[in-house]
């Protein structure tokens, strides 16, 4: 048997996929990837009005379906979209404690988020009719 050959797996290409894998002969574990549904979700949480970071993640969470948010990520996210003038932000000093930077949606965000929904509804709409193709030939 060549070496690194296992009996029960198909030989591949090398390239693995980060959204599947055989985790036994014939059964699949699959991950419909959303990472990039992060963006619009942000954008559409800014929609909200001024918000600083704790709120943002709050609202990204209920957003995006999920308990909670990395907020180095979270950081990262609205940093680029400011250096992209697609929010702004401002230190607020009238709040109780800590300053915080409050954050929201420029024009350009807003127009952003736009093109966002468009490409989802389409997407949507690929992934519905794939749905119905699917049950249509695996009637239950």
């Amino acid at each position: 048997m060549p070496k690194g050959h296992h009996p029960h797996r198909r030989p591949h290409s090398g390239r693995r996929s980060r959204n599947r894998r055989e985790v036994a002969p014939g059964e699949w574990e699959v991950t419909a990837r959303v990472e990039r549904f992060v963006e619009p979700a942000l954008l559409l949480a800014l929609r909200g009005g001024r918000s600083h970071g704790y709120e943002l993640a709050e609202r990204l969470a209920e957003v995006i379906g999920v308990e909670s948010v990395d907020y180095g990520n979270l950081y990262r996210l609205l940093r680029s979209l400011e250096q992209e003038g697609i929010v702004s932000s401002e230190w607020d000093d009238q709040s109780e404690g800590h300053s915080k930077r409050e954050y929201e949606l420029t024009d350009s965000g807003e127009l952003l988020l736009e093109a966002w929904v468009e490409s989802l509804r389409q997407a949507d709409e690929r992934i519905a009719a794939f749905l119905r193709r699917y049950d249509e030939r695996n009637p239950t």
